[in-house]
C-alpha cells in the first residue's frame, strides 16, 4: 500500500486537550483538523484512591474519544508536552483495534490548528 493511501493520523495532546489531525475521508491528499477533544476535569473527592480513580477513568474516556477519529488508523505520531502521550501510546498498544498501528511520539509546545497541520504533513 502507498503511503498516500495508508491511515495516517497525528495527534497533539496534553492531559487537558487534544487536536486530532487527518486526512478527510482518508482519501484527500491534505491533512486537516478532524476534531478537538477535551479531558473532562475530576470533580474533588475526600479520598487519594478515589480521586486517583476517577482521574484514571477520566483519562480512559479521554483516550477512547480521541480513538473514534481514528478509525483503522495504521500510523499515528503524538506530539505534545508532559506525559500524557506515552500514555496514550501505550492505550494504543493495549487496544486491540490498534495494536498493530505503527505509533511514533515527539515532544513539542502549543501550536495553532495550521501549524500543527503543518508538522503532521512533514512527518509523513
Amino acid at each position: 500500500m502507498s503511503e498516500k493511501n495508508k491511515k495516517q493520523f497525528g495527534v497533539w495532546m496534553d492531559s487537558h486537550h487534544a487536536t486530532i489531525v487527518g486526512k478527510e475521508n482518508n482519501e484527500g491528499e491534505k491533512f486537516i483538523i478532524l476534531e478537538h477533544v477535551k479531558n473532562d476535569t475530576a470533580g474533588s473527592n475526600s479520598s487519594e484512591k478515589t480521586a486517583n480513580n476517577a482521574e484514571k477513568m477520566l483519562l480512559q474516556k479521554f483516550f477512547k474519544e480521541i480513538t473514534t477519529h481514528m478509525q483503522n488508523a495504521e500510523e499515528v505520531h503524538v506530539t505534545g508536552t508532559g506525559t500524557a502521550q506515552e500514555q496514550f501510546i501505550h492505550y494504543l498498544a493495549e487496544t486491540p483495534q490498534f495494536k498493530n498501528t505503527i505509533a511514533k511520539e515527539t515532544t513539542s509546545n502549543k501550536m495553532s490548528d495550521e501549524k500543527l497541520v503543518e508538522f503532521i504533513s512533514d512527518k509523513f
